[in-house]
């Protein structure tokens, strides 16, 4: 009973933090005079993609059995639902709102920094699925490092090419203000961010104590319960925002908000895992990577190649996803 009590209250503080987080990383790049390209792919990407990247944290640090299949499930699930029904969820919101975005169902983003995103998302992945399939600690340990310096030339890319700032009368209130109408100062916005991130790592470590108890409990593989619930409990909810982006036209945030989460996840989160699990895949693992990799493809053939969303991608977004649901549930 303390789990069905603790792993929805797990979700809520995860979600709660990843809530604030975000209010305030807007209004932090704002400050700083940052364009939407580094506020959308480097600072709300990572703030929503922090959740999911402290769950393998706090499940090595713990160490408990099982606490690498938690790690591992959460560190590949990500990807594979930001690749999939992340995407399909924007591609939906210019369906609905196509009469109401200025440009339809084209995409209006800077082209240059998508193919950087995708490309980069595809190619990590890809290098952290090979070094699943057996590779020496060295070479794991190895990749790792070239992994953390491969987001580092990406974070540095994304900042000197950040495109247009977005003013502070187009960002939502900061949760934690409380001067009622003036702009807050940037010790507010840094209070909310420390509360937002206290609450991320408590519900973090709630999450993966529940996960190895209700595996136990149902003699479930807690790597199955991380790859399905982590993401939809940490990353789906925060990628609502790319809805309500994609929405009102601002596709730079909406899949930037995506692609930059993707290529976060591709890169420290497995780097974690290549140095501190023993990072060997097995079968959902590859699949629910290869997945990712399908959709991160369809992505670039819609959204780079033909530069507008469709309703066939958005469909077939969605199947990759329900696959691997589909796969995980005969053979588990």
């Amino acid at each position: 009973m303390s789990s069905v009590v603790l792993l929805p209250a797990s979700f809520a503080v995860l979600l709660a933090g990843a809530l604030l987080f975000t209010n305030a990383i807007e209004w932090f790049g704002s400050k700083l005079k940052l364009g939407q390209g580094a506020v959308g792919s480097l600072l709300a990407a990572v703030a929503t993609a922090l959740p999911e990247s402290l769950i393998p944290v706090i499940a090595i640090i713990e160490g408990h059995e099982g606490a690498d299949d938690v790690a591992i499930g959460a560190i590949l699930g990500a990807p594979l639902l930001l690749a999939t029904i992340a995407m399909a969820l924007v591609g939906v919101g210019a369906l609905i709102y196509r009469e109401r975005r200025p440009q339809g169902l084209e995409t209006a983003v800077d082209f240059r920094t998508l193919k950087r995103d995708l490309g980069f998302f595809m190619a990590c992945l890809t290098v952290a699925l090979l070094l699943g399939l057996g590779a020496p600690k060295a070479l794991q340990i190895s990749g790792a490092v070239v992994l953390v310096g491969a987001y580092a030339a990406y974070a540095a890319w994304t900042l000197r090419h950040s495109g247009t700032v977005e003013s502070e009368e187009q960002l939502k209130p900061l949760v934690m203000d409380t001067t009622r109408g003036d702009p807050p100062a940037m010790p507010t916005v840094i209070l909310q961010l420390l509360v937002a991130l206290g609450a991320i790592v408590g519900g973090a470590e709630i999450f993966v104590d529940q996960v190895l108890h209700v595996a136990d409990s149902l003699e479930v593989d807690p790597l199955l319960l991380s790859l399905v619930l982590a993401p939809f409990a940490t990353e789906l909810p925060e990628k609502a925002n790319s809805f309500f982006w994609v929405r009102d036209g601002k596709d730079s945030l909406a899949l930037g908000n995506i692609t930059g989460a993707m290529v976060f996840q591709s890169t420290l989160p497995i780097a974690i895992g290549l140095a501190f699990t023993s990072w060997e895949l097995d079968r959902y693992s590859i699949v629910a990577g290869c997945l990712a990799l399908a959709g991160g493809l369809l992505a670039i053939l819609t959204l780079q190649v033909r530069r507008r969303f469709t309703g066939s991608a958005i469909v077939l977004w969605a199947l990759l996803y329900l696959a691997f649901v589909a796969f995980v549930v005969t053979t588990a």
